[in-house]
């Protein structure tokens, strides 16, 4: 959506205060930690773009409070699978040669919005080293949930996902949909009958530029639309607005648990 059908769709600026306002309505508090998935534009205009929902968030949850976004980048990525859009055959093995290694600093995101990708520049942030689904984290907990990403499986125990699972982290879907809520993912991880796929990626290895192959479950979101309406009707989750934003809050844990039992009932490896 341009700005210009932005400014016209809504009826006043949306600033820092009025997100901390916002935020604090919903029930996000200070020494919470926080997975937020995001949209800018659904939020109506902001005065400062995403800059001011950054700041808003910080405030909101305090200096014992921790932020995390999705810092992907699906780019580094085999192309032999790129569909959207595909490359030609005989630039295949050039990319597999040329592509620079995923590097946690210089690496942008990919389809996770200017939210995220502003949020994983910031002094003081920590970003995981995944060279596919890294997250990006702020505050207290941020070195200790981004420090260890295996490889594989990438959204497995020993992710960010899973520290946050076990710290029992909130989820904000701000302005978007369970489509993209990626803690579902660690649902399929721990379905062993979920598929594997060979994925691949260029990593430096004692500072040498290498290409890995590894074996990773072949996830897919496919169907988490469904299992989101589904979680909500099982789950207390809170769903209100946030400026012109609808927004849902609730449990990183509750929704792996649900996403792995719901998915081993109803998904039939695609």
């Amino acid at each position: 959506m341009s700005e210009k059908k932005i400014i016209t769709h809504s009826t006043s600026p949306v600033t820092v205060k009025t997100l901390i306002r916002d935020f604090h309505k919903i029930g996000l508090c200070e020494g919470d930690i926080v997975l937020v998935h995001s949209s800018l534009s659904s939020l109506g205009w902001v005065c400062g773009g995403a800059q001011a929902v950054i700041e808003a968030l910080i405030a909101t949850v305090g200096e014992t409070g921790t932020i995390v976004m999705p810092a992907h980048s699906s780019q580094v990525s085999d192309p032999q699978d790129w569909e959207n859009p595909p490359v030609p055959a005989e630039w295949i093995d050039v990319i597999r040669e040329q592509m620079p290694a995923f590097d946690p600093l210089l690496t942008p995101t990919s389809g996770v919005g200017v939210i995220a990708e502003l949020f994983r520049t910031i002094d003081g942030s920590h970003r995981s080293n995944h060279p596919q689904t890294s997250f990006a984290a702020y505050g207290a907990l941020a070195e200790h949930i981004t420090r260890i990403h295996a490889l594989t499986p990438q959204f497995g125990k020993n992710s960010p996902i899973g520290q946050l699972y076990k710290l029992n982290a909130k989820i904000l879907l701000l302005g978007v949909d369970f489509d993209v809520c990626s803690s579902f993912h660690m649902g399929e991880a721990l379905r062993s009958s979920t598929p594997k796929m060979q994925m691949g990626a260029p990593l430096l290895k004692n500072g040498v530029r290498e290409w890995v192959w590894f074996e990773d479950f072949d996830y897919d979101s496919i169907d988490f639309s469904d299992l989101g309406k589904a979680f909500a009707k099982t789950y207390p989750i809170t769903q209100r607005y946030v400026a012109q934003a609808q927004v849902k809050l609730f449990s990183v844990r509750e929704a792996v648990n649900f996403a792995k039992q719901w998915l081993g009932e109803n998904r039939f490896d695609f």
